[in-house]
């Protein structure tokens, strides 16, 4: 299915020329992320994040003219190569983060803030720390935090680290959370990371899943109240108890 940039600003406040620029990009030429695609923006969550989160990279004060360029996209391009690579287990973990660490250094603008994303993915386990606005409790949901790097490189004086770091938890924890909603079944056959298996597969674990989602809910609403709708109506909809009870009774 194709996304226009019209659905994704009606569907999620993205800014038009913004969601122009994706919905128009060619498909880069070898690059495993886009292996076997024929348009840049498929209609799934693992494409199309990119426009949103650039969008709330803008409403944290980054220069759109930016985010429009080569440059920006060009980073972009070569994070979700690499993070490819990973997900076929071309190569590790630890050899994913080197190799973005090594190509990213020539368009850093924020050294400090490249420096915390350093500190914080030289942990072995990647998890939110005292006093660090990076990562979250559950090291599931911070499995693709390495596409973080590219908020380094803002060259923005107005940009507000924190605001645009706080959005994308806000927002990958939805999705992700929704991605391991689909997949948690075979997750349990394979012993792959899910935060639902991580939360707890109990009524406890339920309710913080439902409370991450709550806390997604309420930060986007004043950042992207668009977006933040679409949240809300996900969370009215879904129904995670009976989602236990099929895994634990499955008929």
């Amino acid at each position: 299915m194709f996304l226009s940039k019209h659905d994704l600003k009606l569907a999620y406040g993205v800014d038009l020329q913004i969601a122009a620029a994706f919905v128009d990009r060619k498909v880069p030429i070898q690059n495993l992320y886009w292996k076997s695609r024929e348009i840049y923006l498929p209609s799934s969550p693992g494409y199309y994040f990119m426009p949103i989160f650039s969008d709330l990279l803008f409403r944290s004060g980054a220069a759109k003219a930016y985010l429009l360029s080569d440059e920006y996209f060009y980073i972009s391009e070569n994070i979700l190569h690499s993070a490819a690579l990973l997900e076929h287990e071309i190569i590790t973990w630890e050899k994913h983060v080197q190799e973005i660490f090594n190509f990213i250094i020539p368009y850093i603008k924020k050294p400090d803030l490249f420096a915390h994303l350093q500190r914080y993915f030289a942990e072995p386990v990647l998890k939110k720390g005292d006093n660090s606005f990076l990562g979250t409790d559950f090291p599931s949901l911070n499995r693709a935090d390495s596409y973080l790097l590219i908020s380094a490189c803002i060259p923005t004086n107005e940009f507000n680290e924190q605001k645009a770091i706080k959005s994308w938890y806000a927002l990958m924890t939805y999705f992700l959370i929704l991605d391991d909603l689909a997949d948690i079944k075979d997750d349990l056959i394979k012993i792959q990371e899910n935060v639902l298996i991580d939360a707890g597969l109990n009524d406890s674990g339920i309710k913080t899943i439902y409370n991450m989602i709550d806390n997604s809910y309420d930060f986007l609403s004043t950042v992207n109240p668009i977006m933040a709708n679409r949240i809300d109506h996900k969370r009215e909809t879904m129904d995670l108890h009976e989602l236990l009870k099929s895994i634990i009774s499955p008929s």
